[in-house]
């Protein structure tokens, strides 16, 4: 099996499909033609967008999300936390945590998109800041996936993590 798509219940499919490509840069991948449900491009696995109707429609329930006590956030990475931060939040997001280096040496921030979700903006697992090739941190964490950094191996930081209890 493989993770497919993460999807986060919202009002406004289309709006919030113009905000994460604004703030994020990503780019819309579908948008279904009633406006209820969306994708974004971000590689193997989707992260879509469903209105509150259409889930109301199928029987769901959908809460709004609960910024001061999230159960999840999705996580984006970028070699430059700083500029991508600078750049969702001039697109509307909110700022929740400035950037900061990590123990385990990568760089992370949180904002809250329009929706309220949280959003971690972060360098890639063993991402060195004056590393030329952004690709390569990604092919180097995974060939050292037992590897040490500061103490914290890269498979006890999962990038998408539910924290939900």
């Amino acid at each position: 099996m493989k993770l497919g798509y993460t999807i986060l219940y919202v009002a406004d499919v289309k709006q919030t499909l113009g905000f994460y490509e604004q703030a994020f840069g990503l780019t819309q991948k579908f948008l279904h033609d009633s406006g209820d449900y969306g994708e974004l491009d971000t590689g193997a696995t989707a992260l879509a967008f469903s209105s509150h109707r259409l889930m109301r429609e199928l029987g769901k329930n959908p809460q709004p999300p609960q910024i001061e006590s999230p159960c999840f956030e999705i996580a984006l990475t970028t070699a430059d936390v700083p500029a991508a931060v600078a750049r969702a939040v001039t697109a509307g997001a909110t700022l929740r945590q400035a950037p900061a280096q990590m123990p385990w040496g990568q760089t992370i921030a949180y904002v809250a998109d329009i929706n309220g979700f949280l959003v971690e903006i972060c360098t890639p697992m063993g991402f060195r800041a004056n590393q030329s090739n952004p690709g390569a941190a990604t092919s180097a964490s995974k060939a050292g996936s037992r590897r040490k950094l500061d103490g914290v191996t890269p498979n006890q930081r999962w990038k998408s993590r539910l924290i939900c209890a």
